[in-house]
């Protein structure tokens, strides 16, 4: 077993509020190394140095795709020598400022959270940051100094969801289903989709029939809402333009309890049972976002940022300006991949996904990768 980590005493917001009341954080730790060397001995405390610590904050952890996410950041860390803590706010704001704080008291010395709404958060994050402990804003952006932002480029998903959409439905009545409205992604990703299709709306070529947010991306709420817009338009919808697969799940089962399976249908993730939609014709394209690939940075940026590099000196950093206040933020952006039926052996060579999960139920008309 490895050296005793040193409990921290009372809440570490508190801690960090009182250090910045009474005086410079430098100032304070000079003055309480001698406190805390003897504390250590009594409650027994080694005196080599601790492993490093990584604490992950998950916004909700429902999704397919995030178990994939913590997988691949704890193997990525594991393997170097350091150990994963996590919590799911379960897309609460007041839970996840309490994760914050629990993660700062175990000892984390890195964060990496994926926010459910980072302006409800910003405080909890401010005062981690008062204490010296980098964060890293995983997969949705904070707009925060010296927050390191790691994702997607979601406006980039968001137009290769509109153009294999409009590639086989070029007009006629169109839905968006949106992201979550506290997520800049969401944002991020309609942009990207009306980049692609405004001109054609604009033009009239297609009519916007049904336009909805869906908070925390929640499947059941989409199917709730495209059951509302079916009923609206009497079942004219000619094509659904959804952010991403959970979503998608919710929507596909709306069109198909109307017989409107064939209906264009987008999504993002790569889920793998969009992936069997899409071999089976139920949906148009899955934006794929290796989720491995995102973790596994996700933890050498982490290990970089504890061994003391700045954001900006993180490798392959770029400064990145499109969130919604335009603050410059040190990012890595990973390229997406759109799957179609075209190009499933994408994902199957790659091991994201068995091809008998893909090929599950195809009917007489399989795609090229399950022939």
């Amino acid at each position: 077993m490895g050296p005793k980590r040193c409990p921290r005493l009372g809440s570490p917001v508190e801690v960090v509020r009182r250090r910045l009341e009474c005086g410079s954080l430098s100032e304070m730790r000079a003055h309480a190394l001698p406190l805390f060397a003897a504390l250590s001995l009594l409650l027994g405390c080694g005196s080599e140095p601790d492993t490093l610590v990584v604490g992950v904050s998950w916004a909700y952890f429902q999704e397919e795709r995030w178990h994939i996410d913590a997988s691949a950041i704890e193997t990525a860390l594991t393997a170097g020598g350091a150990r994963y803590i996590a919590t799911d706010a379960q897309a609460s704001s007041e839970k996840q400022i309490t994760d914050i704080e629990s993660l700062v008291a175990r000892g984390a010395d890195v964060l990496v959270v994926v926010p459910h709404d980072a302006a409800a958060i910003a405080p909890a994050l401010a005062l981690a940051r008062a204490e010296g402990i980098p964060v890293v804003a995983y997969d949705r952006l904070i707009e925060a100094p010296g927050v390191f932002y790691l994702s997607f480029d979601n406006r980039e998903v968001g137009r290769l969801q509109a153009r294999a959409i409009h590639a086989v439905q070029p007009e006629g009545r169109y839905v968006f289903i949106k992201g979550a409205p506290t997520d800049p992604n969401a944002g991020f990703v309609h942009a990207g989709q009306l980049d692609v299709l405004g001109d054609a709306i604009a033009r009239g070529e297609i009519e916007v029939v049904g336009e909805q947010s869906i908070d925390a991306w929640l499947p059941e709420l989409a199917q709730r809402v495209m059951e509302q817009i079916l009923t609206a338009t009497d079942d004219r919808v000619d094509a659904v333009v959804c952010s991403n697969d959970g979503m998608a799940s919710g929507v596909a089962a709306a069109l198909r309890s109307q017989g409107l399976s064939g209906v264009p249908l987008s999504g993002q993730d790569g889920d793998h049972a969009a992936l069997n939609r899409v071999a089976r014709g139920d949906q148009t394209v899955s934006v794929w976002k290796d989720a491995r690939a995102l973790g596994a940075t996700a933890a050498r940026v982490a290990l970089e940022l504890a061994a003391g590099a700045g954001p900006g000196e993180i490798d392959g950093a770029t400064r990145y300006e499109r969130g919604p206040r335009g603050l410059a933020v040190d990012a890595i952006l990973l390229e997406p991949v759109p799957i179609t039926r075209d190009n499933l052996d994408v994902v199957i060579d790659a091991g994201w996904v068995p091809r008998e999960v893909v090929c599950r139920a195809v009917g007489d008309d399989p795609p090229p990768a399950c022939r």
